[in-house]
């Protein structure tokens, strides 16, 4: 394979690490990248398993102390009666992130195709700009609630606000932080909750490549630039992650805002 082939890939991977957890919606800018490049590479969707996988290991290794505590936590609270009272709070925190996620997995069942036919990218222009309209609306908001505070109505709100995440240019985990901070949750507890929310979803999303992948007949020759998009995919989605961390905790979700709103606008007056 040439090496101008191993570069684009390469690219691919940073494309989606950074992408991933940031709140700009990472299928809007690979739609976007597609039709900016005219490229098929983006139609590869054994490519796009590969390092969203990629995303999933970043975020794990970054979560996988809270991970473990809480899969502990709710196996002894089913199993183990006379514990059930330490275990209650992250118990309840496992039912939350499921409750959370139930919705939009109905969403994602029953309009993914009728979505998928009307894709744009003027569309994800215009689902940019609505990003941004929400980032900016709860830029100086700053709840109190933690963990264990969060309610099962919380869960119930966010899980249909997470529902329109199915359109491209949307952005989950901008979506979902907005969700928590209108639901008054502190800045590093809607940050945790919106990549709990991640794990179930992405989880759900590979399942459905993975069939294709293993199946693929071509799987010897592009193994080389599908492992250098993953990697690239696993260090840049760590990076973007303690980017936004940090962002977040500052309260300046705003920024991100300005960023939707000129790519936005951009897309929706190139494309036209």
């Amino acid at each position: 394979m040439k090496i101008i082939n191993l570069i684009k890939y390469a690219i691919l991977g940073i494309i989606q690490g950074l992408t991933e957890p940031l709140p700009i919606s990472s299928s809007g800018h690979i739609l976007i990248f597609k039709e900016l490049f005219n490229t098929n590479m983006f139609n590869d969707l054994n490519f796009e398993t590969i390092v969203n996988f990629g995303s999933f290991l970043a975020i794990l290794f970054i979560f996988r102390n809270d991970i473990i505590k809480l899969v502990k936590s709710f196996f002894t609270y089913v199993f183990k009666k006379e514990k059930r009272k330490l275990n209650y709070n992250d118990f309840k925190y496992c039912l939350l992130v499921i409750i959370g996620t139930i919705p939009v997995g109905i969403a994602g069942l029953l309009f993914k195709d009728k979505v998928e036919n009307l894709m744009s990218v003027r569309a994800v222009g215009v689902a940019l700009l609505f990003t941004a309209l929400m980032l900016f609306i709860v830029r100086n908001m700053k709840g109190d609630k933690e963990d264990k505070d969060i309610t099962y109505k919380d869960a119930i709100i966010i899980g249909l606000i997470q529902m329109i995440t199915i359109l491209p240019g949307i952005s989950r985990s901008g979506t979902v932080l907005v969700g928590c901070l209108l639901c008054h949750f502190k800045r590093e507890t809607a940050l945790k909750y919106t990549f709990m929310l991640y794990f179930p979803v992405s989880l759900a999303a590979m399942a459905l490549g993975v069939t294709d992948l293993i199946s693929s007949n071509n799987l010897n020759t592009v193994l080389i630039p599908y492992v250098i998009g993953m990697i690239f995919s696993i260090i840049v989605t760590y990076f973007a992650y303690q980017w936004l961390s940090n962002i977040v905790k500052k309260g300046k979700l705003w920024k991100f805002s300005i960023y939707c709103i000129i790519v936005g606008l951009f897309v929706i007056f190139y494309f036209r």
